[in-house]
């Protein structure tokens, strides 16, 4: 058995989306160094495979795009059929709008920034949940951002997007039985991503790295339980 601060893993399988870079790159790195097997996906093909390269087979990594729900469907099945189930599953895929008024950005953009990032989130779900609950345990975290719970002028999609991964975590927990729990996180600020260097580049220079960010948010995450169920947590990075 695997305990953490406040809570307990019975095994060391955690699933993360969006492994190819930003927050999900760096924690593959560092749940790796805590011992666990970590199970990715990413859009980047070429990324992927050098993750498969770097960790010769110890972890599996998968080319596969969040927002379509056969792909998830079909990694899901493989998964299951070589691992079993994850009890954790972090869901951090997501991308942001270029900066413009709500009224300028096209139907097109709004579109695929939902399509990642809610959609995408509940394809995941969708694959994943059902065979974590004939285990009766586990961990669901959904990443989520301060701008999840405030609003930011010019990212209306991108703040609609966590707005509605703050809802739709609040319904799952409700939804899921004892023994597991269902936890929206946002990173604790500005970290210095790919994302942020798009809609916050002002704020690069005074951000964390995503392997600086990850080194202590790996392990305050090994600290959540099912205590925490339905719980809108903030990483105190600062």
């Amino acid at each position: 058995m695997i305990k953490g601060k406040r809570g307990v893993f019975m095994r060391k399988l955690v699933l993360i989306t969006g492994v190819t870079k930003g927050l999900g790159r760096a924690m593959v790195d560092q749940f790796d160094e805590a011992g666990w097997t970590v199970i990715g996906c990413g859009r980047s093909e070429k990324k992927i495979k050098e993750l498969q390269e770097q960790y010769k087979g110890r972890h599996a990594f998968w080319t596969a795009d969040v927002s379509d729900d056969k792909s998830i469907a079909a990694w899901a099945t493989e998964v299951h059929t070589r691992f079993g189930f994850p009890n954790l599953l972090i869901n951090n895929a997501s991308i942001v709008n270029r900066i413009a008024p709500v009224w300028e950005v096209s139907p097109e953009e709004f579109a695929q920034v939902m399509s990642i990032n809610v959609n995408g989130s509940v394809n995941v779900l969708r694959a994943f949940v059902p065979g974590m609950l004939l285990e009766g345990s586990g961990v669901i975290l959904n990443i989520s951002s301060s701008w999840g719970r405030s609003a930011e002028a010019g990212l209306a999609p991108y703040c609609a997007s966590k707005f509605a991964i703050e809802g739709l975590t609040q319904s799952l927990a409700s939804e899921l039985p004892l023994g597991m729990a269902a936890i929206s996180l946002d990173p604790g600020g500005s970290i210095s991503t790919p994302m942020l260097h798009a809609c916050g580049p002002e704020y690069v220079d005074s951000s964390p790295t995503p392997e600086e960010w990850a080194k202590s948010a790996v392990p305050y995450i090994l600290g959540l339980g099912v205590e925490d169920n339905g719980k809108a947590l903030t990483f105190p990075c600062r």
